[in-house]
């Protein structure tokens, strides 16, 4: 019984001196890491460290972009966009945060990522994906952290799109309670 009092010990510490590492490196890195580009801009950098990032792209031929967002959050709105006619690129890294990335409900998404106690999905109907579109290509990772790809964006100045807690587990995934 020893031994696994030992190894729980042993992981609550380590589970501790690692959220104050990250946090200790996020707190550096929020000054030395800035968002670059701007709305019109086909290539952007955008980082979101102990903040939040709201940031719509009008570009004409969207080719990479990269979102970093740690202990932080936002919204990447790409509806106003266009990708450049070979696809593009965005790399994600989200650490103890979250991204919400917007995309018009007919464009192709591959997702090329991994997730460690998060996850990152595409939330889009599927039966309105244009096959003939560009793909936008997603790499990167989620860290205690999450990522959807949807085709809308919640307005939360309204009340209806306000989610409420889940009654249940059932509730959740749809069932009758």
């Amino acid at each position: 019984m020893r031994p696994i009092r030992d190894a729980i010990r042993t992981l609550i510490v380590a589970v501790i001196l690692g959220g104050i590492t990250s946090a200790v490196a996020a707190a550096i890195a929020r000054g030395r890491m800035f968002s670059h580009g701007e709305p019109a801009d086909d290539e952007v950098e955008l980082v979101a460290i102990y903040d939040s990032l709201n940031f719509e792209s009008r570009a004409p031929a969207l080719r990479q972009a990269s979102v970093t967002v740690w202990y932080g959050g936002g919204t990447v709105d790409l509806r106003d966009a266009h990708l450049d006619p070979d696809g593009a690129t965005i790399v994600i890294r989200a650490l103890f945060g979250g991204l919400r990335l917007v995309v018009p409900e007919t464009w192709q998404v591959e997702l090329h990522t991994r997730a460690f106690a998060g996850g990152i999905g595409d939330a889009r109907d599927t039966e309105r994906i244009d096959p003939s579109s560009p793909v936008l290509t997603i790499t990167g990772f989620a860290v205690f952290g999450g990522v959807a790809v949807l085709s809308e964006a919640p307005d939360l100045d309204r009340e209806d799109d306000i989610l409420e807690p889940a009654e249940s587990v059932s509730e959740l995934a749809g069932a009758p309670a």
